[in-house]
């Protein structure tokens, strides 16, 4: 593909709809020493043998909702875990307990360290808005407009569609495309007019399954054959390659 098809690829839009963490912002890395971080703590403490490794966080939990994230990664170890109430103490060992831990320690990073966007992302995202396109943010995170503010990139999103959000309107969480259609008539916006931007499999596997113009996958790690097989229209490695 040329770079003038690139570009080809999102001008006929009027919206675009980007998941954040791995797409805007590199906090997927932060996500993913939290996560780490949790279950190393969590399988030491539980004396489980096997220890928690960096294909796990691929395997079992990216781009999912948080809890789904914590319920898949004990099941690959064989261990079922009470669900507990949503706000559970992070010293319980429930799923919810476990998932508000991992919550915690996300915060502290993202607090002491703060979060840098992609150059290229902000740079296309700027290219979007002063061709007049309509943007938004659909994560699963529940942490997005923290996330977002800690980015300097919240006064670009005036629609975003998280984990609190899709918890409190009841939309299943992706691979589901339910948060992209929410966020797609929060924009007033066709479907067919939106295109979803996303890293992570489970993300492409919602755009896919949606009514949208196209899929454009950015090749953060997990692969770019895995991201067209996943239901991608196109993979870039950074959104420059589109300007």
């Amino acid at each position: 593909m040329h770079m003038t098809d690139l570009r080809n690829a999102w001008t006929g839009a009027s919206a675009l709809l980007f998941d954040l963490d791995g797409v805007l912002t590199p906090t997927a890395v932060v996500h993913e020493q939290a996560w780490q971080e949790l279950f190393d703590g969590y399988l030491a403490e539980a004396g489980h043998p096997q220890g928690y490794q960096e294909s796990d966080y691929f395997d079992h939990i990216d781009g999912k909702p948080r809890f789904d994230g914590v319920r898949d990664f004990l099941t690959s170890r064989g261990i079922t875990l009470p669900e507990g109430p949503l706000d559970d103490a992070t010293t319980n060992e429930t799923v919810q307990g476990l998932g508000n831990r991992k919550n915690a320690i996300f915060n502290e990073i993202v607090d002491t360290r703060g979060v840098e966007p992609f150059p290229g992302s902000v740079k296309f995202i700027n290219a979007a808005l002063e061709l007049g396109l309509k943007v938004a943010v659909v994560s699963s995170s529940r942490n997005a407009p923290a996330v977002l503010k800690a980015a300097g990139l919240d006064h670009h999103f005036t629609v975003v569609v998280d984990g609190q959000v899709a918890a409190a309107v009841g939309l299943p969480g992706k691979p589901d495309p339910a948060t992209f259609t929410y966020a797609a008539s929060l924009l007033d916006v066709p479907t067919q007019e939106c295109i979803v931007v996303e890293d992570a499999v489970s993300g492409v596997q919602a755009g896919s399954a949606g009514n949208f113009q196209a899929v454009i996958g950015v090749d953060r790690g997990a692969g770019r054959q895995t991201l067209l097989d996943a239901g991608a229209t196109l993979v870039v490695d950074d959104l420059n390659d589109l300007l």
